[in-house]
């Protein structure tokens, strides 16, 4: 099977989208320079959808690989027929692939294999033949060397016979079907780990059809079994499997087909099952992963695009209270413009002091927003801020913290406040999250931004390349002020890299800034190909070609430039104009494809428009200090901090997150929580339960 039939059976797209985006890919085009800019050549394909056919033709490289490592392997051993050949080349199932393989797979000495050495596969291929006759007798003239009498020569025979079952492709396929369909996941307490397993109460004595168990469950008895706390099986009824044992392989009524019965229950009980057991287990590992990282880059994704505040100036709040809060300015670019600590709490209890000084740097600052990260402290500090009289409007944001002490600790942060500890740097990192998020939170490895469901469970592998292609998508759907960006955010640009990202800094640095995208060719060692790729998702604000902070692309400048003069006016008269816009034919522009050319069309309509809303207040109840004073019935706002599948947390002012249960989401049935909400939005619930022993809210959905 060639490449793209292989590609095309998987994903079902057109032909010539995939053989374009495999072209474009082995080009150096990246996933969202190919959905953004050629869409003619992928046929409109989407992220996704490309990076889709990405993974498939990574997958087929490496099923190719190990077809012609196992032809290799067995050509070595002088076992390779022609029909061998043809049946290994042509699969493409990498299970049945390694089934095939399994008889010629290279093994520890084995039962089978020592019985062989022994000289008595003959012996076992006469009793598998079940063709009448006394096994015993069979077997005294196998007795010499180290056989020594008949039941030793029988039991090898036997132990060469389980090894055959073992290795018949047909017998593990129907097998494997029926793990896969019957199968139930069992879990028991290990036993003497009563209390170090509490919080898996619920699965001390539980079971359920393995091919039904949610994600979330299956990952939490997958973790309890990793820390030895519970035993975890996957078996179908052992008798029904027994019974298809023996109608597959025994096909007499003797004392052969006896033997030829015993050899099967063995190699059920002693190789198949504990084979078939892992790949079920594995394979449900694989699917669980694949939801829950699913989940992430859907969270992550959100989290990336949340409201900025934009650029003003900001006070920003890392709480404590023993420690004190750390407090830090910042002006519109992010830059560091004061810093000092403050003792509003106990057991200081310096809150008078505390209100003069926040109210002195808002008036000297000129600051326009204060940002209270949403930490230890983090609410009380909120209502501090909010009782103190400014000489200006000044909103208070709660900025979520998570992953601030990872990138205070972090070189980045470092090698960006050299001068400062931990604790201004987390401050810093506050301030910038509100100011833009996404451009502070790609400075941090996005598992530790909190939005995760088990990430430690999932292959890390595949968490990662996921995250980074959503941290990529982000970025380049944004776009980046060149000017302003950090390296870390310049990173992520289509085409670029770490290398160029430093390179772009050290140039605006030594030259005072970047005036035109046409003025990247001189950065040192950015060439036409990573030119192509970047220019499109690189902003110069007030720069001298207004399309320069668009994304229009420079290649299609020409026609933008064509559609003014067929105006005739200025090509910065035309952006923003609808009406103008409005007269414009596509007809009268055919060496334009259709699809740039209504891109063209809907981006000089809302030129460099920012996709991401705009950030809002949220007003948590005054009333709700500590999980004591909830009571079932309270209606509340909050805001979603996480969404997973079985449901979505909610901050309401508190330390402890509230659950809104799926079931409580909507009032209609849910199956995918991250179609009824989303992370950062205020809602509405409902108390509906508090368990203060375990630190439990539930939560309903207000609509």
């Amino acid at each position: 099977m060639q490449e793209q039939e292989y590609i095309q059976k998987v994903t079902g797209f057109k032909e010539s989208s995939i053989k374009n985006v495999v072209k474009l890919l082995s080009e150096g085009a990246t996933v969202p320079f190919i959905s953004r800019y050629r869409k003619e050549m992928s046929g409109g394909l989407d992220e996704l959808e490309i990076a889709f056919i990405r993974d498939e033709v990574k997958k087929y490289n490496e099923i190719i690989a190990r077809q012609k490592t196992i032809l290799s392997a067995i050509e070595e051993q002088n076992q390779l027929t022609s029909e061998l050949k043809t049946k290994i080349s042509t699969c493409f199932d990498p299970v049945l692939l390694e089934d095939i393989y399994l008889p010629y797979k290279q093994k520890r000495l084995t039962r089978g294999e020592k019985a062989k050495k022994l000289g008595l596969e003959p012996l076992a291929k006469m009793i598998m033949s079940q063709r009448g006759g006394d096994p015993y007798q069979m077997a005294e003239k196998f007795m010499k060397g180290e056989v020594y009498d008949e039941d030793q020569a029988l039991e090898g025979a036997k132990d060469i016979i389980s090894e055959w079952m073992n290795e018949n492709v047909t017998c593990r396929g129907r097998l494997r079907e029926t793990f896969e369909k019957r199968s139930v996941l069992t879990s028991k307490l290990v036993k003497g780990k009563e209390e170090e397993a509490e919080k898996y109460k619920d699965y001390f004595d539980h079971s359920e059809s393995i091919s039904r168990v949610a994600s979330h469950r299956f990952l939490a008895l997958y973790r309890a079994n990793r820390e030895g706390l519970l035993s975890l099986k996957a078996r179908p009824d052992e008798e029904s499997v027994l019974q298809f044992m023996e109608r597959f392989f025994v096909k007499g009524n003797d004392a052969c087909s006896d033997l030829v019965c015993e050899a099967a229950h063995d190699a059920y009980k002693r190789l198949l099952r504990p084979s078939l057991e892992n790949e079920i287990l594995s394979k449900t590992k694989e699917k669980a992963d694949a939801e829950a990282i699913k989940v992430f880059g859907k969270n992550l994704r959100q989290l990336l695009l949340a409201p900025p505040l934009g650029s003003k100036r900001v006070l920003a709040l890392d709480p404590g209270f023993r420690t004190g809060c750390k407090v830090v300015c910042v002006d519109e670019n992010g830059n560091l413009l004061t810093n000092t600590t403050i003792f509003p709490h106990p057991p200081q209890k310096e809150e008078a002091a505390a209100k003069a000084k926040i109210a002195q740097l808002v008036q000297a600052y000129k600051i326009q927003a204060i940002a209270v990260g949403d930490g230890t402290a983090g609410r009380e500090t909120e209502t501090m801020i909010k009782h103190i009289h400014f000489d200006r409007d000044v909103e208070v944001y709660v900025v979520r913290e998570d992953g601030a002490s990872i990138y205070s600790a972090s070189s980045i942060a470092r090698k960006e406040f050299p001068d400062y500890d931990v604790t201004v740097r987390g401050a810093v990192s506050i301030g910038r999250r509100l100011m833009d998020p996404l451009a502070e939170l790609v400075k941090i490895d996005p598992k530790s931004v909190g939005v995760g469901q088990y990430q430690h469970e999932v292959n890390q592998t595949q968490l990662k390349e996921t995250l980074d292609d959503v941290v990529i998508s982000c970025v380049n759907t944004v776009g980046v002020d060149v000017n302003t960006a950090s390296p870390y955010l310049l990173s992520y640009v289509s085409g670029l890299g770490p290398a160029l990202a430093e390179n772009i800094v050290k140039y605006r640095t030594e030259n005072g800034g970047i005036m035109s995208r046409d003025e990247l060719k001189k950065v040192a060692r950015l060439g036409g190909k990573a030119f192509e790729q970047a220019a499109g998702f690189i902003r110069i604000r007030d720069g001298k070609n207004p399309l320069d902070n668009s994304s229009v692309h420079p290649e299609s400048y020409g026609v933008v430039n064509k559609i003014a003069k067929s105006l005739k006016v200025e090509v910065k008269e035309l952006m923003g104009n609808k009406e103008l816009l409005a007269k414009v034919d596509a007809k009268d522009f055919p060496e334009t494809d259709a699809f740039t050319f209504n891109d063209i069309i809907a981006e000089l309509k809302k030129p460099g428009h920012d996709p991401r809303k705009q950030a809002e207040v949220l007003e948590f109840d005054h009333r709700i200090k500590t999980i004591d004073d909830l009571k079932p019935g309270m209606n509340l706002t909050g805001i979603v901090t996480n969404v997973t599948n079985f449901g979505a947390f909610v901050n309401i002012g508190i330390k402890e997150n509230g659950l809104i249960h799926k079931s409580n989401l909507a009032d209609v049935y849910v199956e995918d929580p991250s179609e009824f909400i989303a992370l950062h939005e205020h809602v509405s619930v409902q108390v509906m339960e508090v368990d203060i022993a375990r630190k439990r809210i539930g939560l309903k959905r207000l609509v």
